[in-house]
């Protein structure tokens, strides 16, 4: 199959991307600027990770997409939650977290915009870094919301296109031990919020990472890397 990867450099999206690259060929990567804090560190990873898988790449702007505002990723007066490690699973905190940095349709922007590379590019796959962690609080990252956007395809789109998801039943930590055992490079991935010179560690993208990397045993090993 020849695919395209929705590639954002954080560990998801680079995993499911190396992933998917051991049984199709990627013809494209899309990285997607809009407005969000992190979008030129993102833009960075997602670059060094395309060279490595042999792909081109692509950047799409969609400046009216973070200027809709409402969310903590692209409006820079507002705060991104910080949360202990102790409140990342509790359904109650989570779902005040999500909708502080809740982008409109965000990712089904992405799957369509994906969908219409296909068809200009002869493919049949998007490949999406979904995880089952988020999916617990951000239904756009569900099994329910590939197979809608899988069938909504068929009617928008001139040819079958299929929406490869190989992260999306795996926690954070399954996901980085999976890029290990693949020898996926995570020592490029960019997964926080924030687009400083390093990772702050205190928003949930970070948090999560780290405690991914603690459980696999990877989170000595990465620092060295990087």
């Amino acid at each position: 199959m020849r695919a395209i990867t929705l590639l954002s450099g954080g560990l998801d999206s680079v995993v499911a991307t190396w992933a998917a690259h051991q049984e199709h060929e990627i013809a494209l990567a899309l990285t997607f600027d809009y407005g969000q804090r992190a979008a030129p560190r993102e833009y960075q990873a997602a670059t060094q990770v395309s060279d490595q898988v042999g792909c081109a790449h692509k950047l799409i702007e969609l400046p009216w997409l973070g200027q809709l505002g409402g969310n903590a990723l692209t409006t820079r007066q507002a705060q991104i939650p910080a949360p202990s490690e102790d409140e990342l699973d509790d359904p109650e905190t989570a779902a005040e977290r999500a909708r502080a940095v809740w982008v409109p349709n965000r990712n089904g922007i992405f799957l369509n915009i994906a969908a219409a590379y296909c068809e200009a590019l002869d493919c049949t796959g998007i490949v999406c870094g979904f995880n089952a962690e988020e999916a617990a609080t951000f239904p756009d990252n569900s099994p329910e919301f590939v197979q809608a956007a899988e069938k909504f395809f068929t009617y928008s789109t001139g040819r079958r296109v299929e929406v490869l998801a190989p992260t999306a039943d795996l926690t954070k930590t399954q996901i980085a031990q999976l890029g290990q055992q693949l020898g996926a490079p995570l020592h490029l991935i960019w997964s926080c919020y924030e687009g400083g010179q390093h990772h702050c560690w205190q928003c949930e993208s970070c948090q999560r990472l780290r405690r991914a990397l603690v459980a696999s045993g990877l989170w000595e090993t990465w620092h060295q890397q990087r």
